[in-house]
């Protein structure tokens, strides 16, 4: 490939950015559109009224100014600390790229253009590989100024490596004690309960934490069966239960007053109502079963929930299984519902799936490299031998169209990515999001730069890593090969992707077919977008991955990179400020994956070039290069040692500082008051009914069993709901029968009517129970 197949690549991806940002800066002055450009807005504000003008219809610059204006604290408070290590990882690669393109421009570019004596052509047509390290002759003393622009690029970036990962550890330690109170630090998720016959597992988890941790102990939450299959199930026991009572006649005497009984049953038209209509032990074998071997722990100090959470509890690792509990908001439900026992084998599963998918996509991958090959292309092809002598095609085969196929098939990645990582089992939105971020930058780097390397059959592929001895050399000799592939996948998938980000085109075509087609106009997309870190963050690390590594071996790739990086930090805060909501936060963990992702960048890029000095026959490049190695992996254990721990617990000094503080502000209480709320599974349940999933404490039923001869019942005694079918009150009772049984009936009709009352703003239908007529003209008079 010449430079003016480059170019030609270049001016198209130019040409299709800057008419999609034109019209970007049209389409998000229309009032029709203010839910796809401006959601996170409307999320907060109802106000989006515009005035008609023409200014609507001119593109202006005007989002780019107000995309550099927010400040970082101001870019905290809109999206959370995610955004801002983010917006860091842009920062971070726009101040290291700058300085790379800097020295290699003056350094690297003009050592490999002039590295062998040849007649160069006129600079549009000489090939790229003139502008590479291929272009330096054996034993050249040159190669020194390689060697050294590795050094200023490895300290360079070590350096800022090490203020960012500091700067944002100290943001996670503000972000957890300047916040207001967090539930999260007072909960663990305890998983592997053991399953009982004789009790439930509400009840073995209040025994076990009330024996165990007494001074510490709070309440809890069982965490119940939900989904749409389990609804389902739910829906069917219940109108099964509607048919088989419903179904029956009812000619019985009343048990309360001796006469006739009419059929009729106070039923909800809610899913719920079966609370409503059952008995109480019914109601309690219901919730038990759908309660799961998993419950939420709430402890009275944030210190007692660390600790509890990193014990090891029973002598059985399966059992008893804690972890520290993630935000409310954070909590991905479904997959709480998972036995513990079978988390090992998804991950297994998902680990094989996840190689079968790498391997089915060499398929594509392969077909779009062989199109940079035009020898092997029209011996495929021989009807396309004409065509593919025209110099303009030549250029938008080899130049364009390989790096836009691989795009369109990467784009099927990220969902297939997160997939895995929901059936992978989960506990949260923002670990099941991360855990699809690094499967996306694994499967990026080895399809997008490995693969495009060793381009060729799999075997071909699989057999360069035979010998480990031979990887550096191996690397030599194809890297810089395929270092103008790179750099126009650069310009495809990096320029073009930003404009396609910032048109948000599958939303506007939503949009767009909602209020045109359908003929809606309300904006029923307000606020439903977060942002996609595990698709974004990979592209950015995988682009700087390509840049260290192309750094002194193709410096061409470096002006093109450091323009996508300036583009994206204007496009990303334009899209954080307007569009993407935060619905949870992770407090910084994307910040290791960024950290460690880069210093393997920097050792790949220096195993590189130390297979290059090798080739080149440079024996003093290749032995300044060791100690660079070294130097590099001791500068990333001392970072792992000195700021990973912040991302993996919390600060036992900090919690308990924290905790001290709000004791004598005297906010324990309205936290513990909070917890209850915060963690209730269901939305549609109201605050009491949460608060007594906590508890636990149920009451068993007063039968005619549990009393004594002589003895009567108290309103305390009666539960609610009764158990109206099973109170037989003609059966005797440890010799004789229960006295007064009118009375009985009056007490528990009047818990009824105070019920009913307490829910008559539900609409009620009436279909059939048994029930005394005596007491139908009251139960109506008090509802």
């Amino acid at each position: 490939m010449d430079l003016a197949a480059l170019l030609t690549s270049a001016g198209m991806n130019i040409a299709v950015c800057v008419v999609l940002f034109s019209l970007y800066s049209v389409l998000r002055k229309q009032p029709s559109n203010v839910n796809v450009y401006f959601g996170r807005r409307l999320a907060s504000q109802s106000s989006k009224s515009r005035d008609i003008c023409l200014e609507r219809f001119v593109p202006s610059p005007t989002w780019v100014m107000k995309a550099w204006e927010p400040t970082q604290d101001e870019m905290l408070t809109i999206g959370g600390l995610d955004a801002v290590v983010f917006n860091r990882m842009v920062v971070f690669s726009i101040q290291v790229f700058s300085v790379a393109a800097v020295i290699c421009s003056v350094l690297v570019l003009p050592v490999n253009y002039y590295g062998q004596d040849r007649i160069h052509k006129d600079i549009p047509f000489e090939s790229l590989e003139v502008f590479t390290i291929e272009n330096v002759k054996k034993g050249s003393r040159w190669l020194w100024a390689h060697c050294l622009a590795l050094y200023i690029i490895t300290l360079t970036t070590c350096f800022l490596l090490y203020c960012e990962y500091k700067s944002i550890t100290n943001l996670r330690l503000v972000h957890i004690t300047a916040s207001p109170p967090n539930p999260s630090h007072f909960a663990i998720l305890v998983r592997g309960i053991p399953w009982s016959p004789e009790q439930s597992y509400c009840d073995t988890v209040k025994k076990f934490f009330s024996f165990y941790h007494s001074s510490t102990y709070l309440s809890h939450q069982i965490v119940y069966k939900s989904g749409a299959v389990q609804n389902l199930k739910d829906d069917a026991e219940s109108m099964g239960k509607i048919l088989e009572q419903t179904c029956k006649p009812s000619f019985m005497q009343c048990y309360f007053c001796g006469g006739s009984a009419n059929s009729f049953k106070i039923i909800s038209n809610e899913i719920d109502s079966i609370h409503g209509r059952t008995g109480y032990s019914d109601l309690h074998i219901n919730a038990r079963k759908k309660e799961c071997a998993a419950a939420f722990v709430f402890f009275k100090s944030r210190y007692a929930a660390l600790t509890v959470a990193q014990n090891l509890h029973t002598s059985n690792p399966m059992l008893w299984v804690t972890d520290l509990a993630p935000e409310p908001q954070d909590v991905y439900w479904s997959n709480l519902c998972i036995p513990y026992r079978q988390l090992w084998i998804r991950r297994i599963s998902i680990f094989v799936a996840s190689i079968t998918f790498v391997l089915v996509f060499l398929i594509p991958v392969t077909f779009a490299q062989g199109l940079t090959q035009l020898d092997k292309l029209e011996k495929m092809f021989p009807f396309l031998a004409g065509m593919l002598q025209k110099k303009f095609v030549i250029r938008v085969v080899t130049g364009y169209l390989p790096s836009v196929i691989l795009v369109l098939f990467l784009y099927a990645v990220p969902p297939v990515m997160m997939l895995f990582s929901t059936v992978e089992g989960s506990i949260s939105r923002s670990r099941r999001k991360i855990s699809a971020c690094t499967k996306v930058l694994y499967f990026t780097i080895w399809n997008v730069f490995f693969v495009n390397v060793f381009a060729g059959s799999v075997i071909s592929q699989l057999a360069v890593f035979s010998s480990i001895t031979e990887l550096p050399a191996q690397l030599a000799k194809a890297v810089p090969v395929q270092a103008t592939f790179f750099t126009t996948y650069v310009l495809s998938s990096g320029w073009a992707s930003l404009a396609f980000e910032i048109m948000q085109l599958f939303p506007l075509f939503c949009n767009l077919f909602q209020r045109f087609v359908l003929g809606q106009k309300d904006d029923s997309m307000n606020g439903n977008l977060t942002f996609p870190y595990h698709t974004e963050v990979p592209r950015i690390l995988l682009f700087g991955f390509l840049g260290f590594t192309c750094s002194i071996l193709a410096p061409l790739i470096l002006p093109f990179l450091l323009f996508y990086f300036i583009l994206a930090y204007l496009v990303y805060r334009n899209q954080i400020i307007n569009v993407y909501i935060r619905k949870y936060d992770s407090g910084g963990q994307l910040w290791p994956i960024a950290h460690n992702t880069t210093v393997f960048s920097l050792l790949f890029a220096q195993i590189v070039a130390l297979g290059v000095f090798g080739l080149k026959s440079s024996t003093v490049a290749s032995g300044f290069t060791i100690p660079l190695l070294i130097c590099t992996i001791l500068f990333h254990q001392y970072c792992r040692q000195r700021f990973l721990p912040v991302f993996k617990n919390n600060a036992t000094q900090v919690l308990i500082d924290m905790d001290r503080r709000d004791e004598r502000c005297g906010r324990m209480e309205q936290i513990y008051e909070q917890l209850h709320s915060e963690y209730c599974q269901f939305t549609g349940s109201t605050q009491s009914e949460c608060f007594s999933s906590h508890q636990g404490d149920r009451e068993l039923v007063r039968t005619p069993q549990d009393l004594e001869p002589g003895t009567e019942i108290s309103q305390e005694d009666i539960s609610w709901p009764p158990v109206l079918h099973s109170l037989n009150l003609d059966k005797p009772v440890l010799g004789g029968k229960i006295q007064n049984p009118d009375r009985r009936g009056l007490v528990i009709i009047k818990r009824m009517t105070d019920e009913l009352c307490y829910k008559r703003s539900r609409r009620l239908a009436v279909v059939g129970v048994r029930a005394c007529p005596a007491y139908m003209a009251s139960i109506t008079d008090r509802c």
